[in-house]
């Protein structure tokens, strides 16, 4: 496999993690995009909004080419997690759009520079700040798929939706019946092990 073809297969993995994260906003209610499902605020707008300020940063600014018009709430003058949700002002149209620009900057960066190509990531530690485009590529990869995990369990609990993506949810069964069973297998399971420890 050569060097194009690897940056080819990770930017792939990168859409592909996009578009679930987009994809869980489908259909929900202003309200449930917003709201905190968690202790710690999770929140499906909220990731969709974060998920903007980490391509800024790692495609962006890490290669000398800042995003433009960054957001307060991506620059070094935002508040504490206020990446991580959604002010009434801001609508969600806006926001997903934003990420959609921000998705076109990451692009041409990704297009652009090869896989050995070295930026700096300020708000990494000094020693391991300079870094290739290939471990940011793996970096963000990753991190966007842990927060389209989130998305998933964010959206089952607003509406009870699941699945990997539009048109192949890679679920086992989409009837409630089934998954009421399994539940109660499971819940059995976790029972009779607790009370075996």
């Amino acid at each position: 496999m050569t060097g194009s073809e690897y940056k080819s297969d990770l930017h792939q993995y990168l859409r592909a993690a996009r578009n679930a994260m987009l994809w869980k906003l489908d259909g929900t209610s202003e309200y449930d995009a917003r709201r905190p499902l968690t202790p710690t605020g999770t929140n499906l707008l909220g990731l969709v909004k974060h998920l903007a300020a980490v391509e800024m940063g790692y495609f962006g600014s890490t290669f000398g080419r800042p995003f433009p018009d960054m957001p307060v709430w991506a620059s070094d003058d935002a508040g504490l997690n206020d990446d991580m949700w959604a002010r009434p002002d801001e609508s969600r149209t806006d926001l997903v759009e934003l990420y959609r620009a921000v998705w076109a900057h990451a692009d041409a960066t990704i297009e652009e520079k090869s896989l050995d190509s070295v930026g700096r990531v300020p708000w990494w530690p000094e020693e391991i700040a300079e870094a290739t485009l290939h471990q940011l590529l793996v970096h963000v990869v990753a991190e966007t798929n842990r927060h389209a995990g989130h998305a998933d369990i964010v959206r089952e609990l607003v509406d009870g939706s699941v699945g990997l993506r539009l048109g192949r949810d890679n679920m086992p069964s989409d009837k409630a019946e089934w998954w009421a069973e399994y539940h109660e297998k499971v819940d059995r399971a976790a029972r009779e092990a607790a009370e075996r420890a």
